[in-house]
């Protein structure tokens, strides 16, 4: 990830400069070396130059806490990546510091730059399809809990913490309703001490349904999004953008045919008439500033953040949430089994 952030999210900055890396891997300093990048041979000695202006921390999630703070107590302001900590407890910690050191830390929750996403917000913005009463997120592979520290628990492995953390983000950055319900079931059926998925239910006060679903052993997968207005519906099959979206022309001249239904009839299930329903194209994607040219907007003007640290904690808390009630739920469980 560290690698991403260089090669493709700053090289893209005119307003970002890459001082250099530090990596507890000699092989990861040896490829920057070779990529001309400069390295440093402790972390210590790259919050020590005083060129460095921020620090960017792309590590295990257990590690985020302490590498942050001593970043900040040096004087630096930090980009971490998600999940920001392991608890809303550690994030406080963070955040006191941030807060005493008056430097700018922000996490890079980076979907909330994905087209799909932004073709969502918008139909949900410009109700497009009518006012949206269902949302149905999901990511879906075949290839299991990705690399080694991800399968354990001590570094804050699982998928609720990888894309659960991303898809929450997601969904609560686009209600503008407050949560009045989230229901979560756990996966574990790969073995691992962490979950390898989950299927989570959330209700808001405006009557918004959500369905957020992510899983690790899906041969074929659902669609990315699917969104149900009251004048329309929009598909969304991946992140290449494929789908439709149909919606609802208002015209009641035609009344839908029965279609033969396994060995019944159904109009309900029918499809609606050609006039009843039109295809129409997807939003336009706008145009939005950069992450990091946000990042480098909140540290010299003193701009808004896109990502605030309120509701990366307002995330992080249901997260610790679910994750909390989960182990109790399982000890519970184990307990009756024994007993």
């Amino acid at each position: 990830m560290g690698s991403y952030h260089v090669q493709e999210l700053m090289a893209k900055e005119t307003a970002i400069e890459v001082a250099g890396i530090y990596d507890i891997d000699p092989q990861a300093l040896a490829k920057a070396t070779a990529q001309g990048l400069k390295t440093f041979a402790s972390y210590e000695e790259a919050l020590a130059d005083e060129t460095v202006e921020a620090v960017l921390i792309a590590t295990p999630n257990d590690s985020h806490k302490a590498l942050a703070i001593q970043a900040l107590t040096a004087g630096k302001h930090v980009v971490c990546e998600k999940p920001v900590t392991l608890s809303t407890a550690e994030l406080s910690e963070v955040l006191e510091v941030a807060n005493k050191t008056q430097k700018v830390f922000m996490v890079h929750q980076n979907r909330r730059w994905d087209p799909d996403f932004l073709i969502v917000k918008r139909l949900v913005e410009e109700r497009q399809i009518g006012e949206i009463v269902q949302l149905e997120s999901r990511v879906q592979g075949a290839n299991g809990i990705p690399g080694d520290w991800r399968h354990l628990k001590q570094h804050g492995g699982g998928m609720l913490l990888d894309w659960g953390v991303h898809l929450f983000d997601q969904i609560m950055w686009l209600s503008q309703s407050p949560l009045k319900e989230i229901r979560t079931d756990l996966s574990y059926i790969l073995g691992d001490e962490v979950d390898d998925g989950f299927h989570s239910y959330l209700i808001f006060e405006d009557g918004l349904r959500v369905v957020i679903e992510v899983g690790t052993s899906n041969y074929t997968k659902l669609p990315r999004w699917y969104i149900k207005g009251l004048s329309g519906t929009a598909r969304i099959d991946d992140w290449d953008l494929s789908g439709e979206i149909i919606k609802a022309t208002g015209s009641k001249e035609k009344v839908p045919r029965p279609i033969q239904a396994g060995v019944g009839l159904t109009k309900t299930m029918a499809p609606p008439s050609e006039e009843a329903a039109e295809a129409i194209s997807f939003p336009e994607v706008p145009s939005t500033t950069s992450f990091y040219q946000n990042f480098y907007d909140v540290v010299r003007n003193d701009a808004e953040p896109v990502v605030k640290n309120e509701e990366v904690y307002q995330v992080l808390a249901m997260l610790e949430t679910i994750l909390t009630e989960a182990e109790s739920h399982y000890e519970s469980a184990a307990t009756t089994i024994t007993k």
